[in-house]
């Protein structure tokens, strides 16, 4: 089932362009946060579903929080996910601009409306003054709200009492019977708590997210608004304002909030993995991610035998969305399974783009050079094929990539690979070296034989040598040359690694460990 189009609840477009019309709108006060990501994939699945028009907002009023690389970083990681929009502050668009900051000549004429109609009034009550009153309305138990001093009084007349402030706010006018239930694409009929005088004109002139909001969505022809819940005790505020100004208001989807296992609220100052760049530093594939972020709130698809498929492609989720589907319970953010997730569509990349996206954590790490040889790519090309099914975050790939890469005097062997070294471990290395000197060192042979530098007949060669040759297990009789080749307990299969080195190489370490011992 797929939401309609035709539904006559649905808000007109305003003559724009887009049966429906949804938007994301990201506050730039750092990092971006995962939940805007969450936010847009809903957002765009219905949207691209609907062939309508999905606008990034930024919504930049909170000047005391805002900071300038942040809108950049939005746009950066947005891009990367491929959530991209139609309309939005780099692109432009039918509805420009699409900073708030740029728009509060816009908010004006509706402050005025406000004012005039008596639906809203200025307050002159200090910082000082309003941290006073909430603090004794907690003192007695009392609910927490504006005591509506300023409302009825000229600036004289409110001049005359304490806790005057010379520059003042703008606040709506709640009625006592306003109205606190709605309906929701994902919740049905919700009741929120009554809210009470909200300010909607700072004393900066920058509206507040409450008023801009309203306005924005009603400029910008939006008919969904899909937000997070902790939004649902604004909606009447916001539904007030839609019916005063003689608005059409949009529909409304509250999505779950994304949680710990502890059930609190994911925030960037707790938890890394808040911040959309982690993800991106952490090496993971932004179609896994997208991936994870559905599964967070929607059930998988089910296969013909009714198992859950949890592999999808935006475009596979996009194709069978429906709001109604929408779980509303918090789901909670389990990182081991975006790692498990992470892993899958490692492995289902073609070996042409799992390298390629591997280069850009070589180059960062030192492993590579931005300039590097197609003798030294296509060596990678070939390391890669061999470590595709064992990492599960691309950061992994440096530690096993980097020993193809130094020079084979000069391998570095890690302190745990060096202690895990049995006593016969000089005898293994000599006798795997003289077993691979009878191999020629061309690639040429037919694979498997036992006359070309292959993975077959170098596995015959140091199999015939040392496990039947020497009688060593092959747990101990393939872990010294282990350690000699890549300097590590754990690496990319041993006899591949020995065929994309080549004999001389391969040698080279096989006896530079053994000079140490």
């Amino acid at each position: 089932m797929t939401e309609q189009t035709t539904d006559p609840t649905t808000p007109a477009t305003n003559g724009l362009p887009g049966p429906v019309r949804l938007r994301v709108a990201p506050s730039p006060t750092g990092d971006p946060h995962v939940g805007t990501a969450y936010m847009s994939l809903f957002n765009l699945a219905f949207v691209r579903q609907q062939g309508g028009r999905f606008l990034l907002r930024v919504e930049d009023t909170d000047r005391a929080r805002f900071r300038e690389d942040s809108e950049q970083q939005v746009f950066d990681t947005l891009r990367w996910l491929g959530l991209t929009w139609d309309e939005g502050p780099d692109i432009g668009g039918p509805c420009a601009p699409y900073r708030q900051s740029e728009r509060l000549t816009t908010y004006a004429p509706y402050v005025e409306r406000l004012l005039e109609e008596g639906h809203a009034y200025r307050c002159w009550c200090s910082t000082e003054r309003l941290a006073e009153m909430r603090a004794d309305q907690q003192a007695r138990k009392q609910p927490t709200g504006y005591d509506r001093l300023c409302h009825g009084k000229t600036e004289d007349e409110r001049r005359a009492l304490p806790g005057f402030s010379e520059t003042p706010v703008v606040r709506m006018l709640v009625p006592d019977d306003v109205e606190l239930g709605f309906d929701d694409l994902i919740r049905g009929h919700v009741t929120a708590p009554r809210p009470d005088d909200q300010v909607i004109l700072k004393a900066d002139g920058f509206p507040t997210y409450h008023l801009a909001v309203v306005v924005d969505d009603h400029e910008m022809g939006i008919t969904h608004v899909v937000r997070g819940e902790e939004w649902i005790s604004s909606t009447p505020k916001h539904l007030l304002l839609y019916r005063w100004l003689g608005l059409q208001p949009p529909r409304f989807a509250h999505m779950p909030l994304l949680r710990n296992e502890n059930k609190s609220k994911i925030s960037k100052r707790k938890n890394p993995e808040a911040r959309l760049t982690w993800f991106q530093e952490e090496g993971y594939l932004p179609e896994a991610l997208v991936n994870f972020l559905g599964l967070l709130a929607y059930p998988p698809a089910r296969d013909a035998d009714g198992n859950d498929v949890e592999f999808f492609t935006f475009e596979e989720f996009a194709q069978r969305f429906s709001w109604s589907e929408v779980n509303p319970v918090g789901p909670i953010f389990d990182v081991k399974k975006l790692d498990w997730l992470n892993g899958v569509h490692i492995r289902s990349l073609d070996l042409d783009d799992f390298t390629s996206r591997l280069l850009p954590f070589l180059e960062a790490d030192g492993v590579l050079g931005t300039d590097a040889s197609l003798g030294e790519l296509a060596r990678l090309r070939d390391v890669a094929a061999l470590i595709q099914t064992r990492i599960a975050h691309l950061t992994e790939a440096t530690d096993l990539v980097a020993p193809f890469y130094v020079a084979d005097d000069a391998v570095d062997v890690a302190d745990d690979a060096r202690a895990q070294l049995s006593a016969d471990a000089p005898q293994v290395l000599d006798a795997a070296a003289e077993a691979l000197e009878a191999l020629p060192e061309d690639r040429d042979g037919l694979l498997g034989s036992d006359t070309s530098w292959r993975t077959a007949s170098i596995e015959q060669a140091l199999r015939g040598a040392l496990v039947d040759g020497l009688g060593i297990k092959p747990r101990f009789a393939f872990g010294p040359l282990r350690t000699a080749v890549s300097g590590r307990r754990v690496s990319p299969p041993l006899f591949e690694s020995m065929e994309i080195l080549g004999k001389e190489a391969t040698l080279t370490r096989l006896r530079a460990l053994r000079s140490t011992l």
